[in-house]
């Protein structure tokens, strides 16, 4: 009942929670904030609803694990070594299960620089075949932007790919746990990977969902079939709880509003722009003011609102 309760306050917690002014969380861990049990069994620790700094050591998505009777899955390995480390030490307090496969929710670097820690301990890692061609092809890169804001907190991390892949859906049903991780579609990356609990209904959705936070929309990204790709397979599921990729545990009403209500908001916005004979210039100023209370949105609206004019343009 305790787990519960918890669960339908994290649900019921309003965008204030969320905010770029709130300082770390758990001064004494790596981690921003403790790892919580959002139903359970299910613990995320969540992270800062703002850009990956120094000073949050990058935790700034939810690390998630599911413990069962015959080991821990964890969801992300996490933006570095030491941030693998530290999400490791809190599963060690919670269970002498040991972790058995860790899941990465796309190619970026929070999702995968940690895997490094994990395959040392001959740790499994999942992520979707899309994932991981990113991380072959722009490793490097993603690793020296993270060695950029994290200075001495990247000591140790290297690029360590997943070593499974996963076209479509992938079965790491374990300990009587029904764990089934899903490529639902094109969305927000093209490696996302979403882990389904049918049997408690909960979704650990990553980055197809947003909650308290604005969503960035990526250079080439088709907004279009992330909201297809929503609507025709994520609506389905009808999770009862959802861990977003970003933003505190909820409901999929919640993350519904702050993604795909969003999305077709500022498509709306930026067809009526073009209609009326507009350009990229005057996209960057189309009326966004519905979503001005979500964190990122001064470093993300304008950029999404011109990324999806010239997604648009040639519809």
């Amino acid at each position: 009942m305790k787990h519960l309760f918890t669960a339908l306050l994290l649900i019921a917690a309003p965008p204030v929670l969320a905010s770029e002014d709130i300082a770390d969380q758990y001064p004494q861990s790596e981690l921003y904030s403790k790892p919580v049990e959002v139903i359970p069994h299910v613990f995320s620790a969540i992270g800062a609803t703002a850009p990956p700094t120094y000073e949050n050591a990058g935790h700034n998505n939810n690390l998630s694990f599911i413990v069962t009777e015959a080991g821990v899955v964890v969801v992300n390995g996490g933006a570095s070594v030491r941030l693998a480390a530290a999400l490791h030490d809190e599963i060690r307090a919670v269970t002498d299960q040991p972790v058995v496969l860790v899941i990465n929710e796309n190619g970026q670097g929070h999702a995968m620089l940690g895997n490094a820690y994990w395959r040392d301990l001959g740790v499994d890692v999942l992520a979707h075949e899309d994932a991981v061609a990113e991380t072959r092809e722009n490793g490097d890169f993603i690793l020296q932007g993270m060695q950029r804001y994290n200075r001495d907190k990247a000591e140790g991390t290297r690029v360590e790919h997943a070593n499974l892949s996963f076209a479509d859906t992938y079965d790491a049903s374990m300990g009587g746990v029904t764990i089934k991780v899903l490529h639902l579609g094109p969305a927000h990356d093209p490696g996302d990977a979403q882990v389904w609990l049918p049997d408690w209904g909960m979704l650990i959705a990553g980055d197809i969902a947003f909650h308290e936070r604005m969503l960035p929309i990526f250079e080439g990204g088709c907004t279009k079939c992330w909201i297809e790709t929503w609507d025709d397979k994520l609506e389905p599921l009808a999770p009862t709880y959802v861990i977003p990729g970003h933003g505190h545990p909820t409901n999929l009403a919640q993350v519904r509003r702050y993604t795909r209500d969003y999305l077709l908001d500022l498509r709306s916005k930026i067809g009526a722009h073009i209609e009326d004979g507009g350009d990229l210039a005057g996209a960057y100023y189309v009326d966004q003011a519905n979503w001005a209370h979500l964190d990122t949105f001064e470093e993300l609206a304008t950029k999404n609102a011109g990324r999806v004019f010239e997604e648009m343009e040639w519809e």
